[in-house]
């Protein structure tokens, strides 16, 4: 066999795939300054993430934000209250695997939380004004873009989608008592 009788059995397919991943764990740690003094934190919890991805070169940027809620006792565990924090955060996702033939700079950058801002612990500070708050939180990346593969075409194979295709299965008349505007009747009620 010549060598282009061996290329005509090779085809190159243009298609979107995942060209670039990425996974980031991290802690972070906030400090929360409550109106009142503190005596003892009866609880947090984080609400309100959002978060958008962005590629910058090897990696993708995540910028977000949260909410940070602490429940607190003060005035000698009489009173509590919750404090509220907004927190602005950019984490830089390191991308492991990447494809270097993308064929355009059209690409889509696709993240999801592997886990969510979740509060490890928070503690009065050791100035008896302050809480800290340990939080984490993990990112999974994925980068799409348009890439070129190579398959192997078999010459020899068949396919079986013609034979079900049975000429003598479908007849002229057997649409004629369809009502082409079925769907719209529900709307016209």
């Amino acid at each position: 066999m010549s060598a282009s009788d061996n290329d005509q059995h090779y085809r190159e397919i243009i298609t979107k795939a995942v060209c670039g991943k990425g996974r980031k764990f991290s802690e972070t740690k906030h400090i929360v300054a409550p109106e009142d003094q503190p005596t003892s934190i009866l609880g947090c919890w984080i609400i309100n993430h959002k978060y958008a991805a962005k590629k910058k070169g090897d990696a993708v940027e995540m910028r977000g934000s949260y909410d940070i809620n602490i429940w607190y006792s003060y005035s000698g565990n009489t009173k509590t209250k919750v404090a509220t924090e907004t927190v602005k955060y950019t984490d830089v996702v390191p991308l492991v695997m990447q494809d270097s033939d993308i064929l355009s700079g059209d690409i889509e950058v696709v993240a999801r939380m592997v886990q969510q801002p979740n509060t490890l612990e928070a503690l009065i500070a050791s100035n008896e004004k302050d809480v800290e708050i340990q939080v984490e939180k993990e990112f999974m990346v994925e980068v799409i873009g348009e890439t070129k593969i190579t398959v192997l075409v078999d010459p020899a194979a068949t396919s079986d989608f013609d034979d079900d295709l049975d000429s003598d299965q479908i007849k002229d008349g057997d649409f004629e008592d369809l009502d082409p505007n079925f769907l719209m009747g529900d709307l016209e009620e």
